[in-house]
C-alpha cells in the first residue's frame, strides 16, 4: 500500500515532467539588438508599460494570473518570431490576452470581442482583432499551449516530496504565499532583462527567495528539480540573484505607505482651534461622543437606533478631521 500523498506525488511529478517538455518545445523570448528588440523599434521601456497595461486589462476583465501568464508567453513568442513596430504592440498585447483566455477560461468568463474592446476603451477595431488573432495563430502554428512561469508555481509549490520546507512556508504564511509569488511572476515578466531565463527558472528562483529566508540548506531542495529540468546550477544562480535584485529595486522605487492613525492628545486643541479656547469643557463632551460612535458597535446593550443617533451627531458636531498623525511603526 502507497503511503499517503505518494500518489500525488506521482501524478504531480509526471505533470511537472510533461510541463517541461512542453516549455523545451514551445518557449520563445525576444532578442534585444541594438537598444531595441530585434527586427522591431520597440523598447524595453515600452515593452514594460505595455505589459503593465495588460496586467491591468487582465484584471479588468477578471481574468485569471494563469491567463495573464499565457497571455505574455504568447506575446513573448509572436515578437520573437515576427518583425514588427512600435504601433502594433498593444493591438498584439490584447489580442495575445484574449486568445490566452480562450484557452484557460470559462466560456461564461470572456465577453465578446466588442465588449472587451469597450470595457478597455481600446481604440481598435474587432475586425483588426480578429485579423491579428489570425496572424498569431499562423505565425505559432495554432499552438498556444506554453508553460508560463505560474504553471510551474503551482506544481512545485504543491509538491511536498520535493519541498518538505514548503510546509513550513504554509504554516507561516497561509494566505499570503501564493499572492505574494504570483504578484512577484507578474513583475518579473515585465522586465527585459529577465527573458533569457525560462519559465520553470524563473519559478524556482522566486520561490528559493523565499526559502532562502528560513534555511541555508535550500538548495538540497531543489537538486532533483534543477536535474529534471537540466537546468545548470550557475545560471540558475544568476537568474536568483537576478531577480532578487530586480524585486528589491522594485521595492525601493514604490513610494512608502504612511499609515495614519488617531492622535487623541490633540484633539482638544484641535477642537479649542475650531470653537474657541474657552470652550473646553464642549470639548470634552464631544470628545466622548467622537468615540461613543465606535463603542456602540462593540456595546451589545446599545440599540441600534441608539447607535445610529450618535453616529449622526457625531457626523453634525464634527465638521472636519480629526487630527492624525505618521505611526511611527514600520
Amino acid at each position: 500500500m502507497k503511503p499517503p500523498g505518494e500518489e500525488e506525488n506521482q501524478r504531480l511529478g509526471t505533470l511537472l515532467l510533461n510541463t517541461l517538455a512542453r516549455e523545451r518545445r514551445l518557449w520563445k523570448a525576444p532578442v534585444l539588438k541594438n537598444g531595441c528588440i530585434q527586427g522591431s523599434d520597440i523598447s524595453p521601456p515600452q515593452y514594460h508599460d505595455a505589459i503593465v497595461w495588460l496586467r491591468e486589462m487582465s484584471s479588468l476583465f477578471q481574468f485569471s494570473s494563469e491567463t495573464f501568464a499565457l497571455g505574455v508567453c504568447v506575446l513573448n513568442s509572436l515578437l520573437a518570431a515576427v518583425k514588427t513596430r512600435l504601433k502594433y504592440l498593444r493591438c498584439m498585447a490584447i489580442t495575445s490576452l484574449i486568445l490566452a483566455a480562450k484557452i484557460n477560461e470559462e466560456d461564461e468568463v470572456i465577453a465578446s470581442v466588442k465588449d472587451l474592446l469597450e470595457q478597455s476603451r481600446c481604440k481598435f477595431s474587432t475586425a483588426e482583432i480578429l485579423r491579428m488573432e489570425r496572424v498569431i495563430l499562423n505565425k505559432l502554428h495554432w499552438d498556444l499551449y506554453i508553460a508560463t512561469p505560474m504553471d510551474f508555481i503551482h506544481i512545485v509549490s504543491h509538491q511536498k516530496s520535493y519541498n518538505p520546507l514548503m510546509c513550513l512556508l504554509q504554516t507561516l504564511r497561509p494566505c499570503l504565499q501564493a499572492s505574494l509569488w504570483t504578484r512577484q511572476v507578474q513583475h518579473c515578466m515585465a522586465c527585459h532583462q529577465l527573458w533569457q531565463f525560462k519559465g520553470s527558472m524563473l519559478a524556482l528562483a522566486i520561490i528559493t527567495l523565499e526559502l532562502e529566508k528560513l534555511t541555508p540548506d535550500w538548495f538540497s531542495v531543489f537538486t532533483d528539480l534543477l536535474t529534471k529540468a537540466q537546468m545548470e546550477s550557475s545560471e540558475f544562480i544568476c537568474c536568483k540573484e537576478m531577480v532578487d535584485e530586480y524585486l528589491t529595486g522594485l521595492q525601493l522605487s514604490l513610494h512608502t505607505n504612511a499609515v495614519y492613525i488617531l492622535d487623541a492628545s490633540s484633539m482638544l486643541a484641535f477642537r479649542g482651534h475650531e470653537e474657541g479656547d474657552g470652550d473646553r469643557k464642549k470639548g470634552d463632551r464631544d470628545m466622548d461622543d467622537y468615540y461613543d460612535g465606535f463603542w456602540c458597535f462593540y456595546d451589545e446593550d446599545v440599540s441600534v437606533k441608539t447607535a445610529d443617533r450618535r453616529l449622526q451627531e457625531t457626523q453634525e458636531q464634527i465638521s472636519s478631521c480629526p487630527p492624525l498623525r505618521p505611526s511611527s511603526s514600520q
